[in-house]
């Protein structure tokens, strides 16, 4: 099991949603409101570390053959061409396990 982790602009997220939800296997997502600052965001175009804007984390966990597809859809609907259209990260998952009945593994996801 993978964990994606997306962080991208606040109006791309119904869009997105809506292109994550085509996707056949996926069992859910949560979203999160956040904020966040990186490089190059100053006023003189330099690498200095700057205010915070908002945005929008995803948080998805899926099986290894949905990565691809949720990341390349994530990409796709987030994508405006500008400055910061945000990051996905993707990192492995050891166990998950479903609280309400005690499944554990890819049953629980």
């Amino acid at each position: 099991m993978k964990e994606i982790k997306a962080y991208i602009k606040k109006h791309k997220l119904d869009g997105v949603i809506r292109s994550l939800r085509r996707i056949d296997g996926l069992t859910g997502m949560s979203v999160i409101d956040s904020r966040g600052y990186g490089l190059g965001w100053g006023d003189d175009g330099g690498d200095a570390l700057t205010e915070s804007r908002p945005g929008v984390k995803l948080e998805i966990v899926c099986q290894n053959d949905l990565v691809d597809q949720v990341v390349t859809t994530i990409e796709k609907a987030a994508h405006t061409g500008l400055k910061g259209d945000g990051k996905i990260y993707v990192s492995g998952i050891e166990q998950a396990v479903r609280i309400s009945t005690g499944e554990r593994g890819k049953g629980a996801v």
